[in-house]
C-alpha cells in the first residue's frame, strides 16, 4: 500500500478561478534540499502553472523556501522553472489542449507518494464571474440545507 499523506501544499485559488478537467500526476526534476523544504511544508503554489516548451513540461510560478537546517551552501532560486516528469503521449495532450482558447495547465497540489515528490496537475478552462459568483452560491446552500438537515435530525432524537 503507498504511503500517500496529505498534499504538503495546494492551489486553492486554480479551484476556484478555473474549471478543471483533465488531472495527472508528474514527478518533478528538484535539485539539493528541495525536498527537505518541501517535507517541512516551504512550498507555495500559489500561480503556479504549467508551460510545455520543446515537448517538455515545465513547473513555473512555483515558490520552494530554501530548507531551514542549511543555509546559504548551495541554495537554488526558490521560483525557478522545475522540469516536470511525464510520459510522451501525456505532454502530447496537454499541449494540444493547452493552445485551445481559454485552456491553461495548472499545478493543484504537491504532496509525497511513495518518498518522491508529485504534482497534480491539471487542464482548467477559466471562469467568468458570473461562474464564480455561482460556485459560491451553491457551496453556500448546499452548507445550509445541510446544516438543517443535521438540526432536523438532532431535534426529531431529543
Amino acid at each position: 500500500m503507498p504511503d500517500l499523506k496529505p498534499p504538503v501544499a495546494t492551489n486553492r485559488k486554480a479551484r476556484h478561478d478555473y474549471f478543471l478537467q483533465d488531472k495527472l500526476e508528474a514527478g518533478i526534476s528538484l535539485r539539493g534540499s528541495e525536498v527537505k523544504a518541501i517535507r517541512e511544508g516551504r512550498v507555495n503554489l500559489k500561480d503556479s502553472y504549467v508551460r510545455i516548451m520543446n515537448s517538455e513540461a515545465f513547473l513555473l510560478g512555483c515558490h520552494i523556501s530554501p530548507y531551514s537546517k542549511i543555509q546559504g551552501y548551495g541554495d537554488p532560486d526558490p521560483a525557478r522553472t522545475r522540469k516536470l516528469l511525464l510520459k510522451r503521449d501525456e505532454i502530447d495532450k496537454l499541449e494540444a489542449a493547452s493552445k485551445q482558447k481559454g485552456f491553461a495547465i495548472l499545478a493543484l497540489s504537491i504532496y509525497f507518494k511513495r518518498g518522491l515528490v508529485k504534482v497534480e496537475i491539471a487542464l482548467g478552462k477559466g471562469k467568468k464571474e458570473y461562474d464564480k459568483r455561482e460556485t459560491i452560491k451553491r457551496r453556500m446552500h448546499d452548507r445550509e440545507s445541510a446544516a438543517a438537515i443535521k438540526h432536523h435530525l438532532k431535534k426529531g432524537k431529543s
